[in-house]
Protein backbone atom coordinates (compact mmCIF):
# COMPACT_ATOMS: atom_id res chain seq x y z
CA UNK A 1 0.00 0.00 0.00
CA UNK A 2 1.31 3.47 -0.85
CA UNK A 3 2.65 5.54 1.98
CA UNK A 4 1.50 8.88 0.69
CA UNK A 5 0.42 11.40 3.28
CA UNK A 6 -3.09 10.47 4.39
CA UNK A 7 -4.30 14.09 4.24
CA UNK A 8 -3.01 14.30 0.68
CA UNK A 9 -4.83 11.08 -0.21
CA UNK A 10 -8.17 12.59 0.90
CA UNK A 11 -7.35 16.03 -0.47
CA UNK A 12 -7.70 17.88 2.85
CA UNK A 13 -5.37 19.97 4.96
CA UNK A 14 -3.93 18.90 8.29
CA UNK A 15 -6.21 20.10 11.07
CA UNK A 16 -9.40 19.58 9.06
CA UNK A 17 -12.28 18.58 11.35
CA UNK A 18 -13.85 15.13 11.36
CA UNK A 19 -16.97 16.21 9.48
CA UNK A 20 -15.01 17.60 6.53
CA UNK A 21 -12.73 14.54 6.50
CA UNK A 22 -15.79 12.33 6.17
CA UNK A 23 -17.13 14.45 3.28
CA UNK A 24 -13.78 14.21 1.50
CA UNK A 25 -13.68 10.45 2.04
CA UNK A 26 -17.13 9.96 0.52
CA UNK A 27 -16.20 12.04 -2.48
CA UNK A 28 -12.95 10.16 -3.13
CA UNK A 29 -14.48 6.74 -2.46
CA UNK A 30 -17.23 7.34 -4.98
CA UNK A 31 -14.64 8.50 -7.50
CA UNK A 32 -12.45 5.37 -7.24
CA UNK A 33 -15.10 2.77 -6.45
CA UNK A 34 -14.45 -0.46 -8.46
CA UNK A 35 -18.04 -0.57 -9.69
CA UNK A 36 -17.47 2.78 -11.36
CA UNK A 37 -14.08 1.75 -12.69
CA UNK A 38 -14.42 -1.90 -13.77
CA UNK A 39 -11.07 -3.50 -14.58
CA UNK A 40 -9.08 -0.41 -13.58
CA UNK A 41 -6.34 -1.67 -11.24
CA UNK A 42 -5.12 1.85 -10.57
CA UNK A 43 -8.58 2.94 -9.38
CA UNK A 44 -8.82 -0.17 -7.20
CA UNK A 45 -5.48 0.66 -5.53
CA UNK A 46 -6.58 4.27 -5.01
CA UNK A 47 -9.84 3.01 -3.51
CA UNK A 48 -7.93 0.92 -0.96
CA UNK A 49 -5.62 3.84 -0.26
CA UNK A 50 -8.57 6.16 0.41
CA UNK A 51 -10.06 3.56 2.76
CA UNK A 52 -6.81 3.25 4.67
CA UNK A 53 -6.44 7.02 5.00
CA UNK A 54 -9.98 7.47 6.27
CA UNK A 55 -9.67 4.59 8.73
CA UNK A 56 -6.75 6.37 10.39
CA UNK A 57 -7.99 9.97 10.23
CA UNK A 58 -11.52 9.13 11.38
CA UNK A 59 -10.20 7.58 14.61
CA UNK A 60 -9.22 10.27 17.13
CA UNK A 61 -6.45 8.22 18.80
CA UNK A 62 -4.94 6.99 15.53
CA UNK A 63 -5.20 10.46 14.03
CA UNK A 64 -3.35 11.96 17.01
CA UNK A 65 -0.59 9.35 16.70
CA UNK A 66 -0.34 9.92 12.96
CA UNK A 67 -0.21 13.72 13.35
CA UNK A 68 2.64 13.36 15.83
CA UNK A 69 4.73 10.57 14.33
CA UNK A 70 3.45 10.10 10.78
CA UNK A 71 3.17 6.55 9.41
CA UNK A 72 5.58 5.30 12.05
CA UNK A 73 3.14 6.27 14.78
CA UNK A 74 0.40 4.00 13.46
CA UNK A 75 0.56 0.30 14.15
CA UNK A 76 -0.08 -1.44 10.81
CA UNK A 77 -1.69 -4.36 12.63
CA UNK A 78 -4.45 -2.03 13.81
CA UNK A 79 -5.39 -1.05 10.28
CA UNK A 80 -7.11 -2.73 7.39
CA UNK A 81 -10.36 -4.61 7.13
CA UNK A 82 -11.50 -5.87 10.50
CA UNK A 83 -8.32 -4.70 12.28
CA UNK A 84 -8.52 -4.58 16.06
CA UNK A 85 -9.93 -1.28 17.15
CA UNK A 86 -10.24 -0.11 13.54
CA UNK A 87 -13.28 1.07 11.71
CA UNK A 88 -13.25 -1.98 9.41
CA UNK A 89 -13.91 -1.97 5.68
CA UNK A 90 -17.52 -3.02 5.99
CA UNK A 91 -18.25 -0.61 8.86
CA UNK A 92 -16.83 2.37 7.01
CA UNK A 93 -18.83 1.80 3.85
CA UNK A 94 -21.91 0.63 5.67
CA UNK A 95 -22.02 4.11 7.19
CA UNK A 96 -21.25 5.75 3.88
CA UNK A 97 -23.95 4.06 1.83
CA UNK A 98 -26.53 3.71 4.58
CA UNK A 99 -28.31 6.89 3.50
CA UNK A 100 -28.35 5.77 -0.14
CA UNK A 101 -29.55 2.17 0.21
CA UNK A 102 -31.48 2.44 3.47
CA UNK A 103 -28.98 0.25 5.31
CA UNK A 104 -27.93 0.53 8.92
CA UNK A 105 -24.45 -0.22 10.07
CA UNK A 106 -25.12 -3.48 11.84
CA UNK A 107 -28.17 -4.86 13.54
CA UNK A 108 -31.72 -5.11 12.33
CA UNK A 109 -34.17 -2.33 11.82
CA UNK A 110 -36.83 -1.94 14.46
CA UNK A 111 -40.36 -2.53 13.23
CA UNK A 112 -41.67 0.00 15.77
CA UNK A 113 -41.78 3.40 14.12
CA UNK A 114 -42.93 6.83 15.20
CA UNK A 115 -45.88 8.24 13.28
CA UNK A 116 -45.44 11.07 10.80
CA UNK A 117 -45.89 14.70 11.81
CA UNK A 118 -48.78 16.59 10.22
CA UNK A 119 -49.11 20.24 9.23
CA UNK A 120 -52.29 22.32 9.12
CA UNK A 121 -52.45 25.93 7.91
CA UNK A 122 -54.92 28.04 9.90
CA UNK A 123 -56.15 31.29 8.34
CA UNK A 124 -56.97 34.02 10.86
CA UNK A 125 -58.11 37.60 10.56
CA UNK A 126 -56.10 40.32 12.30
CA UNK A 127 -58.48 40.60 15.23
CA UNK A 128 -58.25 36.87 15.97
CA UNK A 129 -54.47 36.93 15.75
CA UNK A 130 -54.13 39.92 18.06
CA UNK A 131 -56.69 38.87 20.68
CA UNK A 132 -56.30 35.10 20.50
CA UNK A 133 -59.03 32.60 19.75
CA UNK A 134 -60.03 28.96 19.98
CA UNK A 135 -60.79 27.26 16.68
CA UNK A 136 -61.94 23.77 15.76
CA UNK A 137 -60.19 22.03 12.89
CA UNK A 138 -60.93 18.77 11.10
CA UNK A 139 -57.96 16.86 9.75
CA UNK A 140 -57.40 13.53 7.99
CA UNK A 141 -54.93 11.29 9.80
CA UNK A 142 -53.75 7.72 10.16
CA UNK A 143 -54.94 6.19 13.44
CA UNK A 144 -54.33 2.81 15.01
CA UNK A 145 -56.61 0.09 13.67
CA UNK A 146 -58.89 -0.94 16.54
CA UNK A 147 -59.77 -4.51 15.43
CA UNK A 148 -56.12 -5.61 15.29
CA UNK A 149 -54.76 -3.17 17.87
CA UNK A 150 -52.22 -1.85 15.34
CA UNK A 151 -50.56 -5.22 14.72
CA UNK A 152 -51.86 -5.54 11.16
CA UNK A 153 -52.75 -9.19 11.76
CA UNK A 154 -56.26 -10.61 11.71
CA UNK A 155 -57.67 -10.78 15.27
CA UNK A 156 -56.71 -14.11 16.83
CA UNK A 157 -53.62 -14.47 14.63
CA UNK A 158 -50.17 -12.97 14.71
CA UNK A 159 -47.04 -12.38 12.70
CA UNK A 160 -43.87 -14.43 12.30
CA UNK A 161 -40.23 -13.66 11.70
CA UNK A 162 -39.40 -12.94 8.05
CA UNK A 163 -37.66 -15.90 6.44
CA UNK A 164 -35.71 -13.71 4.01
CA UNK A 165 -33.96 -11.41 6.50
CA UNK A 166 -34.50 -13.62 9.60
CA UNK A 167 -36.16 -10.77 11.47
CA UNK A 168 -33.42 -8.20 10.79
CA UNK A 169 -35.45 -6.06 8.38
CA UNK A 170 -32.45 -5.83 6.06
CA UNK A 171 -30.50 -8.03 3.70
CA UNK A 172 -26.87 -7.76 2.65
CA UNK A 173 -26.23 -7.45 -1.09
CA UNK A 174 -22.79 -8.57 -2.34
CA UNK A 175 -21.26 -6.86 -5.39
CA UNK A 176 -17.79 -8.24 -5.98
CA UNK A 177 -15.80 -7.66 -2.79
CA UNK A 178 -18.07 -4.75 -1.83
CA UNK A 179 -21.33 -5.22 0.08
CA UNK A 180 -24.16 -2.98 1.25
CA UNK A 181 -27.31 -3.49 3.27
CA UNK A 182 -30.73 -2.93 1.78
CA UNK A 183 -34.27 -2.99 3.12
CA UNK A 184 -35.68 -6.50 2.96
CA UNK A 185 -37.95 -6.77 -0.10
CA UNK A 186 -40.17 -9.36 1.59
CA UNK A 187 -41.09 -7.63 4.87
CA UNK A 188 -40.17 -4.09 3.75
CA UNK A 189 -37.98 -3.57 6.80
CA UNK A 190 -40.45 -4.75 9.45
CA UNK A 191 -38.63 -8.00 10.20
CA UNK A 192 -41.98 -9.78 10.37
CA UNK A 193 -44.54 -11.09 7.88
CA UNK A 194 -48.28 -11.43 8.33
CA UNK A 195 -49.99 -14.45 6.77
CA UNK A 196 -53.53 -13.38 7.72
CA UNK A 197 -53.82 -9.58 7.37
CA UNK A 198 -56.51 -7.67 9.23
CA UNK A 199 -59.47 -7.01 6.96
CA UNK A 200 -59.97 -3.49 8.31
CA UNK A 201 -56.46 -2.13 7.69
CA UNK A 202 -55.23 -4.77 5.19
CA UNK A 203 -52.13 -5.45 7.25
CA UNK A 204 -51.00 -1.85 7.69
CA UNK A 205 -52.05 -1.58 11.33
CA UNK A 206 -53.52 1.87 10.69
CA UNK A 207 -56.61 3.30 9.02
CA UNK A 208 -57.42 6.81 7.83
CA UNK A 209 -59.98 8.78 9.77
CA UNK A 210 -60.97 12.41 10.24
CA UNK A 211 -60.70 13.88 13.67
CA UNK A 212 -61.83 17.22 15.08
CA UNK A 213 -59.49 19.12 17.38
CA UNK A 214 -59.92 22.29 19.40
CA UNK A 215 -56.88 24.53 18.93
CA UNK A 216 -56.20 27.41 21.30
CA UNK A 217 -54.46 30.30 19.55
CA UNK A 218 -52.63 32.59 22.01
CA UNK A 219 -52.92 36.38 21.63
CA UNK A 220 -50.32 38.09 19.48
CA UNK A 221 -49.53 35.36 16.93
CA UNK A 222 -48.42 36.39 13.46
CA UNK A 223 -47.98 34.79 10.05
CA UNK A 224 -45.34 32.06 10.24
CA UNK A 225 -45.88 31.17 13.92
CA UNK A 226 -46.39 27.46 14.63
CA UNK A 227 -48.32 25.75 17.39
CA UNK A 228 -47.39 22.15 18.16
CA UNK A 229 -50.00 19.68 19.35
CA UNK A 230 -48.01 16.78 20.75
CA UNK A 231 -49.22 13.32 19.78
CA UNK A 232 -51.93 14.57 17.41
CA UNK A 233 -50.11 13.50 14.24
CA UNK A 234 -50.34 10.11 12.56
CA UNK A 235 -50.34 6.97 14.65
CA UNK A 236 -47.07 5.06 14.94
CA UNK A 237 -46.38 1.73 13.29
CA UNK A 238 -46.50 -1.46 15.38
CA UNK A 239 -47.22 0.39 18.59
CA UNK A 240 -44.79 3.26 17.99
CA UNK A 241 -45.59 6.74 19.36
CA UNK A 242 -47.78 9.11 17.39
CA UNK A 243 -46.31 12.08 15.55
CA UNK A 244 -47.16 15.70 16.28
CA UNK A 245 -49.49 18.16 14.58
CA UNK A 246 -48.08 21.57 13.67
CA UNK A 247 -50.63 24.33 13.17
CA UNK A 248 -49.13 27.01 10.91
CA UNK A 249 -50.64 30.48 11.37
CA UNK A 250 -51.46 32.65 8.35
CA UNK A 251 -52.98 36.09 9.02
CA UNK A 252 -55.14 37.57 6.26
CA UNK A 253 -54.67 41.14 5.05
CA UNK A 254 -56.78 43.75 6.84
CA UNK A 255 -58.75 46.47 5.06
CA UNK A 256 -57.50 49.23 7.37
CA UNK A 257 -54.45 48.10 9.33
CA UNK A 258 -51.10 46.63 8.43
CA UNK A 259 -48.88 45.01 11.03
CA UNK A 260 -45.14 45.21 11.56
CA UNK A 261 -44.13 43.26 14.65
CA UNK A 262 -45.98 44.74 17.61
CA UNK A 263 -47.01 47.96 15.86
CA UNK A 264 -50.06 48.61 13.69
CA UNK A 265 -50.15 51.14 10.86
CA UNK A 266 -53.04 52.86 9.13
CA UNK A 267 -53.54 55.77 6.74
CA UNK A 268 -56.06 58.42 7.76
CA UNK A 269 -57.38 60.82 5.08
CA UNK A 270 -58.01 64.37 6.32
CA UNK A 271 -59.51 67.37 4.57
CA UNK A 272 -57.55 70.36 3.34
CA UNK A 273 -59.18 72.59 5.95
CA UNK A 274 -58.45 70.16 8.84
CA UNK A 275 -54.82 70.06 7.78
CA UNK A 276 -54.58 73.86 7.54
CA UNK A 277 -56.65 74.88 10.56
CA UNK A 278 -56.17 71.84 12.77
CA UNK A 279 -58.94 69.95 14.49
CA UNK A 280 -59.94 66.69 16.06
CA UNK A 281 -60.88 63.60 14.09
CA UNK A 282 -61.93 60.03 14.92
CA UNK A 283 -59.60 57.18 13.99
CA UNK A 284 -60.25 53.43 14.28
CA UNK A 285 -58.37 51.05 16.57
CA UNK A 286 -58.90 47.36 17.25
CA UNK A 287 -60.60 48.41 20.50
CA UNK A 288 -62.93 51.00 18.95
CA UNK A 289 -62.72 54.62 17.85
CA UNK A 290 -60.51 57.21 19.53
CA UNK A 291 -59.97 60.95 19.07
CA UNK A 292 -56.84 62.17 17.30
CA UNK A 293 -55.87 65.84 17.55
CA UNK A 294 -54.52 67.30 14.32
CA UNK A 295 -52.32 70.38 14.88
CA UNK A 296 -52.63 73.46 12.72
CA UNK A 297 -50.58 73.22 9.50
CA UNK A 298 -50.29 69.43 9.47
CA UNK A 299 -48.53 68.16 6.35
CA UNK A 300 -49.53 65.14 4.31
CA UNK A 301 -47.57 62.08 5.40
CA UNK A 302 -47.11 63.20 9.01
CA UNK A 303 -47.15 60.24 11.39
CA UNK A 304 -49.04 60.29 14.70
CA UNK A 305 -48.46 57.70 17.42
CA UNK A 306 -51.26 56.29 19.60
CA UNK A 307 -49.42 54.51 22.38
CA UNK A 308 -50.63 51.13 23.59
CA UNK A 309 -53.05 50.65 20.68
CA UNK A 310 -50.91 48.07 18.90
CA UNK A 311 -50.26 44.38 19.56
CA UNK A 312 -48.97 42.45 22.55
CA UNK A 313 -46.70 39.89 20.91
CA UNK A 314 -47.03 36.23 21.81
CA UNK A 315 -43.42 36.19 23.05
CA UNK A 316 -43.93 39.23 25.29
CA UNK A 317 -42.12 42.54 25.18
CA UNK A 318 -44.95 44.98 25.95
CA UNK A 319 -47.80 46.28 23.84
CA UNK A 320 -47.06 48.09 20.60
CA UNK A 321 -48.49 51.33 19.22
CA UNK A 322 -50.83 52.39 16.45
CA UNK A 323 -49.11 54.62 13.91
CA UNK A 324 -51.52 56.88 11.98
CA UNK A 325 -50.22 58.50 8.82
CA UNK A 326 -52.38 61.41 7.66
CA UNK A 327 -52.99 61.95 3.96
CA UNK A 328 -54.32 65.39 2.98
CA UNK A 329 -57.13 64.91 0.49
CA UNK A 330 -57.54 67.33 -2.39
CA UNK A 331 -61.20 68.42 -2.71
CA UNK A 332 -63.00 67.30 -5.88
CA UNK A 333 -66.28 68.15 -7.67
CA UNK A 334 -66.19 71.82 -6.60
CA UNK A 335 -69.03 74.15 -7.56
CA UNK A 336 -68.48 77.66 -8.95
CA UNK A 337 -68.68 79.37 -5.58
CA UNK A 338 -66.12 77.03 -4.06
CA UNK A 339 -63.77 77.52 -6.99
CA UNK A 340 -64.06 81.31 -6.73
CA UNK A 341 -63.27 81.16 -3.04
CA UNK A 342 -60.22 79.01 -3.70
CA UNK A 343 -58.98 81.42 -6.37
CA UNK A 344 -59.30 84.34 -3.94
CA UNK A 345 -57.52 82.25 -1.32
CA UNK A 346 -54.77 81.46 -3.85
CA UNK A 347 -54.32 85.17 -4.60
CA UNK A 348 -53.86 85.95 -0.91
CA UNK A 349 -51.29 83.15 -0.64
CA UNK A 350 -49.31 84.50 -3.61
CA UNK A 351 -49.30 87.97 -2.10
CA UNK A 352 -47.41 86.71 0.94
CA UNK A 353 -44.52 85.43 -1.25
CA UNK A 354 -44.32 81.91 0.12
CA UNK A 355 -44.76 82.73 3.79
CA UNK A 356 -47.41 80.03 4.17
CA UNK A 357 -45.67 77.42 1.97
CA UNK A 358 -42.08 77.16 3.22
CA UNK A 359 -41.41 73.79 1.55
CA UNK A 360 -42.64 75.06 -1.81
CA UNK A 361 -40.48 78.17 -1.59
CA UNK A 362 -37.34 76.28 -0.57
CA UNK A 363 -37.90 73.72 -3.30
CA UNK A 364 -38.16 76.35 -6.04
CA UNK A 365 -35.09 78.10 -4.67
CA UNK A 366 -33.22 74.81 -4.93
CA UNK A 367 -34.37 74.33 -8.53
CA UNK A 368 -33.30 77.86 -9.43
CA UNK A 369 -29.89 77.34 -7.87
CA UNK A 370 -29.49 74.03 -9.72
CA UNK A 371 -30.01 75.59 -13.14
CA UNK A 372 -27.82 78.58 -12.35
CA UNK A 373 -24.94 76.31 -11.32
CA UNK A 374 -25.29 74.09 -14.37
Amino acid sequence: MSKRDFYEVLGVAKGTDKKEIKKAFRRMAMKYHPDRNPGDKSAEESFKEVNEAYEILSDEQKKAAYDQHGHAGVDPNARGAGGAGGAGFGDVFGDMFGDIFGGAGGGGRSSVQRGSDLRYTMDLNLEQAVRGTTEEIRIPTQVECKPCGGSGAKPGTGSKSCGTCHGQGQVRMQQGFFSVQQTCPTCHGNGKVINSPCQSCHGDGRVQEYKTLSVKIPPGVDTGDRIRLTGEGEAGVNGGPSGDLYVQVSVREHKIFTRDGKNLYCEVPISFTDAALGGEIEVPTLDGRVKLKIPEGAQSGKMFRLRGKGVTQVRGGGQGDLMCRVAVETPVHLNKEQKDLLRKFHDTMEATKGKHSPKKSSWFEGVKSFFEDS
